[in-house]
């Protein structure tokens, strides 16, 4: 009898880790900040490519037509699975000229989700329609 209570009660204890580790992972792979109704394009050029976990980052610099320059951070996938697909640390050099699209944040931010990139050159990374 007490091995079967033993049981049962590590059998509810497991259970409980396994959901609450679900939802944390779902929490953090949330993208409930970027406007997944809308795709905007920024014409700039790289100045670093954040191959680091949890999330790459590119940080491209955005000038208007009046001179002034804006900095997007641009969140993409982990380095792993990038990887897989053949993405590098040199696939975005800095100073690199480059079109990209991306998610915008829904609160404004010059920030985004990555969509596809597009260089001077035609290659392009990512979904480019």
């Amino acid at each position: 009898m007490r091995t079967h209570a033993l049981f049962l009660g590590s059998a509810a204890i497991a259970l409980f880790l396994g959901v609450a580790q679900s939802t944390l992972a779902e929490a953090h792979h949330s993208g409930a900040g970027f406007n997944s109704d809308k795709v905007i394009e920024l014409t700039g050029t790289i100045r670093e490519f954040q191959f680091t976990n949890p999330h790459t980052w590119i940080q491209i610099v955005v000038e208007d037509n009046k001179g002034a320059k804006t900095e997007w951070s641009v969140e993409w996938g982990s380095p792993n699975s990038l990887g897989r697909q053949g993405i590098r640390p040199s696939t975005f050099p800095p100073g690199a000229k480059v079109t990209m699209r991306l998610r915008p944040m829904l609160n404004g931010a010059p920030a985004g989700a990555f969509v596809g990139a597009k260089f001077t050159d035609g290659t392009t990374v990512g979904r480019w329609e």
